[in-house]
């Protein structure tokens, strides 16, 4: 069947001498894996396209009984040019697209998850400021659209006792405009390092109750020393 979609690029594999592995969110049919033949080759513009972080507009031949599904064609719905530039920029990008990757499974379509990880991804790109709100808003989306919305009136979860989320002097407000629909950008919301360190654990660990592997993602840890 060929089949028309959106996707973003999550992670990719060598695959023989000319060949690719490409791991990608697709919009209408969630983590799907396809081979990318001749990306290694000069003439080929494939390995270009599908590198981690990209969006990118797939035509491609589905077949249930595959593991491995084959691309015709591709091209960029959305380019990049300031996260590629910026070390928190790219930091930031890369942390949503493993946070996606960890916590979705084969062919199970979240196209609203796809839109807010398209968002994330555009806000990272334009912004210069307070990025951190934005990862922290998707972080707490992620949950609440697979079905783990945040109670944080809940001091335990699964018998894992959760931090308090209102611990530090301004997380309290960070978290209702969370629960509005909002990442709080622009709204003059200040940051402490305590704020910081009390929103990072509360979602951190709400993830890893839910989703194995999440404590030892390398973007996490790249953040923490980014930030420490």
């Amino acid at each position: 069947m060929i089949t028309n979609s959106v996707a973003i690029v999550l992670k990719r594999f060598p695959y023989s001498e000319s060949s690719i592995i490409a791991r990608c969110f697709v919009r209408d049919m969630g983590k799907v894996s396809f081979i990318i033949h001749g990306a290694h080759r000069k003439k080929s513009p494939m390995g270009s396209y599908f590198q981690p972080i990209n969006c990118l507009d797939l035509i491609y031949y589905y077949k249930e009984s595959r593991d491995l599904q084959t691309v015709s064609k591709a091209s960029f719905s959305h380019s990049w040019s300031a996260i590629p530039m910026d070390l928190k920029k790219i930091s930031y990008a890369m942390a949503v697209i493993e946070f996606t990757d960890k916590c979705i499974i084969d062919n199970d379509a979240h196209p609203d998850l796809y839109d807010e990880l398209v968002k994330t991804l555009i806000t990272i790109e334009k912004e210069k400021k307070q990025l951190n709100l934005a990862y922290w808003f998707y972080q707490y989306q992620l949950l609440k659209l697979l079905g783990f919305k945040p109670d944080f009136n809940q001091s335990e979860l699964d018998y894992i006792p959760l931090p308090n989320p209102y611990a530090g002097p301004n997380t309290k407000s960070v978290f209702k405009f969370f629960e509005k629909g909002q990442s709080g950008m622009h709204m003059g919301l200040t940051i402490t390092p305590k704020d910081r360190k009390v929103i990072s654990d509360y979602l951190n660990t709400r993830l890893g109750i839910h989703f194995d592997g999440i404590r030892n993602l390398k973007s996490i840890q790249i953040l923490r020393e980014m930030f420490s």
